[in-house]
């Protein structure tokens, strides 16, 4: 499972992911700071079961902070992506072939207007960040279209004149893509268009279609980043009926900024929280101090969090819709055969077996 970080330059990616994953990826206020994709760990937030068992667990392959548990999930930061990149544009195809094994997509948005299409510094709140919005998802549907065009003719006649479903047939050509065949099925059935006769697709058929495609097999979550800032909190404000849920209030800076200091152990925070204790005051400099007191009565008073974990949250959990699963040996005692308690959590879709489970952590165990 993994979440791609995507957005357009200076965006915030890259502090997204520092935040994220406590990573060292570059950042900086000019376009394409980051070049190669970036890989790191986060995590997802749950309650701890051990505090509904009562017990004190001894987490293997996870985290438990203060009877929440943090169980990890693969991220990927990529350079930024700029209108018409699917032609080639700015660092082009190769943005979009570093997504190709994303399950869902976050895309940081800089909410306070003060870039342009590219990613250069302008006047805030002199651009709309609804622009990034469309042009994101715009350019993900054309680089698919790219794709499937070099083929369309062969594929459809194919289809037609070898009686093979064309869901069959776009599976196998969309297999780079981590793009299954039940997917294209819902897809094909969601556009209305004919599965068997796709010769006489129009383009704008086979476009709504791959439109739609993209919306089941590589979802998007919006980060309305750096909403401290007032022309942010505004475009928010007047977006986020439109967006719902999918749209999050967030400010990267601030959970990297929480995030290093509870590493350093000067507070208590655990990611996802809505407030902190600052442990030891004598470390902090005042201006660290003014900035501590600033993303709480900015951000964590008016929002509830830094919104980081909250993106990755709904990542994960209610657009790829899993599960969190601990598995036992002793079901009495909660413990694996080295006796830690609640040892691992494991992240599954909704609706997987037993077996299926079992499978998932050694084959042995399947069969």
């Amino acid at each position: 499972m993994l979440i791609g970080i995507v957005g357009k330059p200076s965006s915030g990616k890259s502090t997204f992911l520092n935040a994220a994953c406590l990573t060292s990826s570059k950042t900086g206020d000019y376009p394409f700071t980051t070049i190669e994709p970036v890989p790191g760990t986060g995590y997802v937030r749950i309650p701890c079961v051990c505090k509904e068992l009562d017990v004190t667990c001894n987490p293997q392959n996870s985290l438990c902070l203060n009877r929440v548990r943090l169980v990890p999930i693969q991220m990927l930061d990529v350079a930024g992506l700029v209108p018409d990149a699917w032609k080639g544009r700015g660092m082009g195809n190769q943005l979009l072939d570093d997504l190709r094994r994303a399950d869902v997509l976050i895309h940081v948005v800089d909410f306070s207007g003060s870039l342009d299409a590219d990613g250069n510094q302008i006047e805030r709140g002199s651009y709309d960040p609804e622009k990034d919005i469309a042009f994101l998802e715009t350019e993900v549907v054309k680089w698919m279209e790219q794709l499937v065009r070099k083929d369309w003719q062969k594929i459809s006649r194919t289809a037609e004149t070898e009686r093979i479903p064309i869901d069959k047939l776009l599976s196998d050509k969309f297999a780079g893509l981590k793009i299954t065949q039940q997917q294209i099925r819902q897809a094909l059935n969601k556009s209305g268009v004919n599965p068997s006769i796709p010769t006489k697709w129009t383009d704008d058929e086979l476009f709504n279609f791959l439109k739609i495609l993209r919306e089941i097999a590589k979802p998007i979550v919006y980060a309305a980043n750096k909403i401290d800032i007032p022309e942010a909190a505004k475009n928010y404000q007047r977006l986020k009926e439109k967006y719902g849920d999918d749209l999050i209030p967030c400010s990267a800076l601030a959970e990297y900024f929480l995030r290093k200091f509870a590493e350093e152990g000067v507070i208590s925070y655990t990611p996802g929280d809505s407030d902190f204790t600052i442990l030891q005051p004598e470390k902090l400099a005042d201006k660290d101090k003014k900035a501590l007191e600033k993303i709480r009565t900015n951000i964590l008073q008016v929002y509830g969090s830094t919104g980081v974990q909250a993106l990755i949250n709904r990542a994960v959990f209610d657009i790829l819709d899993v599960i969190a699963v601990y598995p036992v040996e002793d079901q009495h005692q909660y413990t694996d055969h080295n006796g830690n308690i609640l040892p691992d959590v494991y992240l599954v879709p909704r609706g997987t077996t037993a077996r299926e489970f079992a499978g998932m952590i050694h084959q042995d165990l399947a069969n």
